[in-house]
């Protein structure tokens, strides 16, 4: 009998070892492919049947929270909460969206382990909690302030585009709003299905209203990149504020036959100042053609051309210049019409932001950021974002030759017509009117302006673009069309902005 049970016992050890190893095997080894299983559907319900922390603009209005179901409104929704964007369309692009059958998107994503309070500083902090029911949700706080993203949204009128501003010291983005855009409460009801449609739709609409298209897309910039190449120029020693250049309507550069002009075909020419103010096209085709391939790329590098730019939303992509070194050797002419923004030069709304920082900022270019800092339940700090330098294309001597062209645009060139601040303040910008259409084709332009003030000491820059799919924006130029948008932001930031 004893050695029956003996046998017994050791089949029934033998048995629980095989249980333990594969009760741990499921648990420790595979729990992250039972997470993602679509057929475990138990995380998703405990997340939904759990209260989600919000995420907080500069000036205190919650963009994102979780309310309670309307169960009288809502009798068959199975779950207890439900998320919440309380100013719609606002800043869907940077809060993005939770959602029930569709994942998670832009903030949403990045930090849903904060939000849902299982970030493990989070679970230590509050172990005492873990099984009492209590709140252990943190909440995301941001750079970003509601008053001047309804500026953003304001000024761009419908029109589509993206307007961009940020504090040049730090790389604080203060708005940051692109039209098309969308609701997220209409993704993330419950109602798979309407949620699902409304996503197609979206996906489906040609204006891309999904994209953030401030800083996951990028655009012609026309003369606004003049001031780029202007500052390649000056670091080299090809350019100053003494050089000059001859008037002129035409000009044939190497390895072509057909001619560059300047904008509305105009005679242009003079000291630099001049030309730059006026915006003449030829003289920053002949500076490009000057510093030439290579010293052209190794500047625009400095600027982070062809890199992604390092932001702490998803997608975010690189501005590029549409060629390389090597590429550009046997195409002087391509290397010309890329220098004052034409070609295949494609900019990020964002990038040109942090462009017109660095001339702010004595040429340093900081990283932009729309995260000022991460919350316990309890509102503690768990991580707050420190300013760090991104890039320092240029020298504050160049810095401050540019900050000086650029207050000649204001006061004397193409934004004279609509950049006159409050109270008298001293803005400093540069325009651009970026021509899509081929030469005898309709016209097509994108409305570009980047600028920054109070001149002297900078507190704000903006970018603005707005796209040329129609007449009304095709017919126009940066300063008369995007010029009104910089200014409204400015003022309204600059009111608000120590």
């Amino acid at each position: 009998m004893n050695v029956r049970i003996r046998h017994l016992a050791v089949v029934f050890i033998v048995l629980y070892a095989v249980l333990f190893v594969q009760l741990n095997r499921w648990q420790v080894f595979g729990r992250d492919a039972l997470v993602s299983d679509p057929r475990n559907n138990r995380v998703t319900i405990r997340s939904f049947n759990a209260t989600r922390g919000p995420i907080v603009t500069a000036d205190g209005v919650a963009i994102a929270n979780t309310v309670k179901v309307d169960t009288v409104a809502h009798p068959n929704d199975r779950f207890q909460f439900q998320r919440n964007y309380p100013t719609g369309d606002l800043f869907a692009n940077i809060s993005g969206y939770y959602t029930l059958g569709f994942g998670a998107t832009q903030l949403e994503r990045v930090y849903t382990d904060i939000l849902a309070g299982s970030d493990p500083r989070q679970q230590v902090n509050n172990v005492g909690d873990l099984f009492s029911g209590a709140d252990l949700s943190g909440s995301v706080h941001l750079t970003v302030r509601n008053d001047l993203q309804n500026v953003a949204k304001q000024a761009l009128a419908d029109r589509e585009g993206s307007a961009v501003v940020l504090d040049p010291r730090t790389g604080a983005v203060l708005a940051m709003y692109s039209n098309p855009t969308f609701d997220p409460n209409e993704v993330a009801q419950h109602n798979s299905t309407a949620a699902g449609a409304v996503l197609t739709a979206l996906q489906d609409d040609p204006r891309k209203p999904l994209l953030a298209n401030a800083y996951q897309e990028r655009y012609m910039p026309g003369s606004a990149f003049k001031v780029l190449t202007t500052s390649i120029g000056i670091e080299a020693g090809v350019l100053n504020m003494l050089s000059t250049f001859p008037n002129a309507g035409k000009w044939v550069p190497p390895n072509t036959d057909n001619p560059i002009q300047n904008y509305g075909k105009k005679i242009c020419g003079g000291d630099l100042a001049e030309v730059f103010r006026r915006s003449c096209n030829i003289p920053f085709a002949q500076t490009a053609v000057m510093l030439g391939p290579q010293v052209m790329s190794d500047g625009l590098a400095k600027f982070g051309m062809e890199t992604t730019i390092p932001f702490d939303l998803p997608g975010a992509t690189a501005s590029t210049f549409g060629g390389t070194a090597e590429s550009f050797a046997d195409s002087l002419a391509l290397l010309a019409i890329h220098g004052f923004g034409q070609g295949s030069v494609q900019m990020v709304p964002l990038h040109m932001a942090a462009i017109a920082g660095a001339v702010a900022n004595g040429g340093v270019m900081m990283t932009p950021h729309v995260v000022a800092d991460t919350r316990t339940h309890d509102d503690v700090v768990l991580n707050r974002t420190q300013p760090t330098t991104w890039m320092t294309p240029m020298t504050p001597a160049t810095a401050s030759t540019l900050t000086q062209l650029m207050i000649g645009v204001v006061n004397d060139g193409t934004a004279s017509c609509c950049l006159k601040l409050q109270n008298g303040v001293q803005a400093a910008a540069k325009t651009g009117t970026a021509q899509l259409n081929a030469e005898g084709k309709k016209q097509r332009s994108h409305a570009w302006i980047i600028a920054f003030a109070p001149a002297a000491a900078p507190r704000v820059a903006v970018a603005v673009m707005l796209k040329g799919v129609n007449d009304t924006i095709s017919a126009g130029t940066g300063g008369k069309l995007a010029g009104p948008v910089a200014q409204a932001l400015l003022n309204a930031a600059l009111r608000v902005i120590p």
